[in-house]
Protein backbone atom coordinates (compact mmCIF):
# COMPACT_ATOMS: atom_id res chain seq x y z
CA UNK A 1 0.00 0.00 0.00
CA UNK A 2 2.76 2.38 1.06
CA UNK A 3 4.89 1.71 -2.80
CA UNK A 4 0.90 2.72 -3.99
CA UNK A 5 1.07 5.96 -2.48
CA UNK A 6 4.36 6.66 -3.51
CA UNK A 7 4.30 5.80 -6.94
CA UNK A 8 1.14 7.97 -7.21
CA UNK A 9 3.64 11.47 -5.43
CA UNK A 10 6.24 10.60 -7.80
CA UNK A 11 3.84 10.73 -11.02
CA UNK A 12 2.46 13.94 -9.57
CA UNK A 13 6.39 15.55 -9.06
CA UNK A 14 6.91 14.72 -12.87
CA UNK A 15 3.52 16.18 -13.71
CA UNK A 16 4.34 19.03 -11.79
CA UNK A 17 8.29 19.61 -13.05
CA UNK A 18 6.71 18.74 -16.40
CA UNK A 19 4.05 21.64 -16.48
CA UNK A 20 6.90 23.84 -15.00
CA UNK A 21 9.06 23.12 -17.89
CA UNK A 22 6.64 23.82 -20.64
CA UNK A 23 5.28 27.02 -19.06
CA UNK A 24 8.29 28.37 -18.53
CA UNK A 25 10.71 27.28 -21.44
CA UNK A 26 9.87 30.20 -23.61
CA UNK A 27 10.05 33.30 -20.81
CA UNK A 28 13.40 34.41 -22.21
CA UNK A 29 12.54 34.07 -26.57
CA UNK A 30 14.74 37.34 -26.91
CA UNK A 31 18.23 37.48 -25.59
CA UNK A 32 20.35 41.16 -26.28
CA UNK A 33 23.76 43.00 -25.41
CA UNK A 34 23.54 46.48 -24.50
CA UNK A 35 26.59 48.77 -23.67
CA UNK A 36 25.84 51.89 -23.25
CA UNK A 37 28.36 55.06 -22.31
CA UNK A 38 27.83 57.70 -19.78
CA UNK A 39 30.30 60.28 -18.32
CA UNK A 40 33.09 58.65 -19.81
CA UNK A 41 32.41 55.28 -18.40
CA UNK A 42 31.26 52.32 -20.52
CA UNK A 43 29.13 49.09 -19.72
CA UNK A 44 27.78 46.39 -21.60
CA UNK A 45 25.65 43.81 -20.02
CA UNK A 46 23.44 40.93 -22.11
CA UNK A 47 19.93 40.08 -20.55
CA UNK A 48 16.55 37.66 -22.07
CA UNK A 49 13.03 38.20 -21.84
CA UNK A 50 10.20 37.53 -23.73
CA UNK A 51 9.73 40.71 -25.62
CA UNK A 52 12.41 42.79 -27.55
CA UNK A 53 11.77 45.55 -25.13
CA UNK A 54 11.89 44.16 -22.21
CA UNK A 55 15.05 42.49 -22.99
CA UNK A 56 16.73 45.95 -24.16
CA UNK A 57 15.28 47.65 -20.63
CA UNK A 58 16.70 44.99 -18.74
CA UNK A 59 20.06 44.95 -20.25
CA UNK A 60 20.03 49.11 -20.27
CA UNK A 61 19.19 48.91 -16.46
CA UNK A 62 21.79 46.17 -15.14
CA UNK A 63 24.74 48.20 -17.45
CA UNK A 64 23.89 51.80 -15.41
CA UNK A 65 23.91 49.56 -12.47
CA UNK A 66 27.65 49.97 -13.22
CA UNK A 67 28.13 52.71 -14.22
CA UNK A 68 25.77 55.62 -12.39
CA UNK A 69 25.44 55.99 -8.78
CA UNK A 70 22.65 57.78 -7.52
CA UNK A 71 18.77 57.92 -8.47
CA UNK A 72 19.18 61.01 -10.73
CA UNK A 73 22.13 59.70 -13.10
CA UNK A 74 20.80 55.92 -12.81
CA UNK A 75 17.41 57.61 -14.41
CA UNK A 76 19.94 59.79 -16.52
CA UNK A 77 21.94 57.04 -17.80
CA UNK A 78 19.06 54.28 -18.59
CA UNK A 79 17.38 57.10 -21.08
CA UNK A 80 21.20 57.52 -23.18
CA UNK A 81 20.75 55.86 -25.69
CA UNK A 82 22.98 52.70 -26.15
CA UNK A 83 26.61 52.94 -28.00
CA UNK A 84 25.78 49.28 -29.12
CA UNK A 85 22.46 46.69 -29.71
CA UNK A 86 23.69 43.47 -30.39
CA UNK A 87 20.49 40.99 -30.82
CA UNK A 88 21.63 37.24 -29.98
CA UNK A 89 20.36 33.93 -30.41
CA UNK A 90 17.64 32.92 -27.75
CA UNK A 91 19.27 29.93 -25.30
Amino acid sequence: MKSKGALIVVAFAIAFLAIMYVSTRNLSSHRVEVCIEYQGRQACRTASASTREQAQRTATDNACALIASGMTDSIACTNTPPTKVTWLEAK
